[in-house]
């Protein structure tokens, strides 16, 4: 089958229903499940009024826009789902596929083939093409979302927690200092998403003070009977001077220190930061993370370069590279896991025009990486519409490229004898809770 039956985007009926279908039957080494949950990511979902929330007076879990919009069109655009957002997550079952427990992080597209309804009998489905595929669960309101800080904050705006309660998001910096067309990464929209929030009115602080985490923590450690919550990651914008006067390993690393004071052992610490030099990185391992994300982004040289400007400038890539190898020195290879953010090889106007090529150029970078023990990860490229890229690739990249992507990973981690990455939750079609990509979905289930 040719590459644009897989890639492109037709309005006649059917042809999404035709997309998926044939997706299953070529890629019949992979879950089903993991399929439809990078199509629905690179695409994004529409969601009717009878599925959008209450806002944190509800009993859904609201999404909270915790770093990025993740979000195909502006707040302004986006309709009812603007005021009444959709929710965080949703989990998908059953259909034609028989769909194991798929947990798919929400990103809203009034335009998309797939759309949260509910039907006649109330009950929530994925509609693709009009017609039902999936049902549709929603992330219960939890307890620690009901109570505010002192200062009336809510917690999901101090300390959001996702991957279906896993995960305890803390952007403690809400801005990126690589700012401008020159600087900034031409796919992130972290700093567009701050100004959309503070001119909607919505709570934002764009530097959250560590006494206020501590209290946010307080309130889901207080609530969080079922203790759900495993691990939190420290991140934000890159810090190129300094923040409060702080340079970015104490900055960020002042959090965990208090965390870890505060609460020996409660969770898992992971930073998501720059790739910095080593006693930086020596700083935040005394400070008690435990995982290091140091995101190289893209592999290819030229896009790096060009998709990535501001890291080229202050670091470099081979830079970039030779620190995240000393960090395994640090933390231990299996506990150093870069992203990379997956579909903007093929962005235009200067990404790979052929499939092949851009699964060629990333599984370099895997093998690079994975047979030195470091295991990246990824997220699911979503174009937001404010950032260059996202306006000039407005379809992501095709599904032929996710679904290699996803045979190629499973394939390297395989030959270099690794196993899933710690501090993502359980491996294996209807067990993974990581939900901007299906990578942790398409890895085999551990005993």
């Amino acid at each position: 089958m040719a590459e644009l039956s897989i890639g492109a985007t037709r309005t006649e009926s059917g042809t999404r229903t035709e997309l998926i279908e044939s997706a299953i039957e070529r890629f019949g080494h992979l879950p089903p499940e993991a399929i439809l949950k990078e199509d629905l990511l690179r695409t994004g979902m529409a969601f009717d009024d009878s599925a959008l929330t209450d806002n944190e007076d509800g009993e859904v879990k609201p999404k909270s826009y915790f770093i990025f919009s993740f979000d195909h069109r502006e707040l302004p655009e986006l309709g009812s789902a603007a005021l009444r957002r959709p929710p965080e997550e949703i989990v998908l079952t059953g259909g034609p596929w028989s769909l194991r427990r798929t947990v798919v992080s929400v990103r809203v597209n009034p335009t998309s083939p797939y759309r949260v309804a509910a039907g006649e009998d109330g009950v929530l489905r994925l509609h693709m093409d009009g017609k039902p595929i999936a049902d549709v669960g929603l992330p219960p309101m939890p307890e620690y979302y009901r109570h505010p800080l002192a200062n009336g904050k809510q917690v999901m705006e101090v300390a959001p927690t996702i991957q279906w309660g896993y995960l305890i998001y803390l952007t403690v910096f809400r801005v990126c200092q690589y700012f401008g067309a020159k600087e900034e990464c031409q796919y992130c929209d972290i700093n567009h998403n701050w100004r959309q929030h503070k001119k909607a009115g919505r709570p934002y602080t764009g530097v959250k003070p560590v006494e206020e985490v501590l209290e946010a923590l307080a309130l889901i450690d207080r609530y969080d009977t079922a203790k759900l919550s495993t691990a939190y990651t420290l991140t934000g914008g890159s810090v190129t001077k300094t923040v409060e006067g702080l340079a970015e390993a104490d900055f960020y690393g002042r959090y965990a220190k208090a965390i870890e004071e505060r609460f020996p052992g409660r969770w898992i610490g992971k930073v998501v930061a720059q790739a910095l030099p080593k006693a930086d990185v020596q700083r935040f391992f005394d400070y008690g993370i435990r995982i290091y994300h140091p995101n190289y982004e893209v592999w290819d040289k030229r896009l790096f370069e060009l998709y990535c400007p501001g890291k080229e400038r202050y670091v470099g890539r081979e830079e970039w590279h030779r620190r995240i190898l000393d960090a395994a020195d640090v933390f231990g290879a299996r506990n150093v896991i870069p992203n990379f953010v997956a579909g903007v090889e093929m962005a235009a106007p200067h990404g790979f025009t052929e499939v092949d090529a851009a699964i060629e150029s990333t599984a370099e970078g895997l093998e690079y990486f994975m047979s030195r023990g470091i295991t990246p990860r990824f997220t699911t490229w979503c174009p937001e519409p404010t950032t260059p890229l996202g306006r000039a690739n407005p379809q992501g990249a095709p599904l032929e490229y996710h679904l290699k992507l996803l045979t190629v990973y499973r394939e390297t981690m395989e030959r270099n004898k690794l196993a899933a990455p710690p501090g993502y939750g359980p491996p294996g079609a209807g067990n993974a809770v990581f939900s901007v990509s299906s990578f942790m979905d398409s890895l085999p289930a551990e005993d």
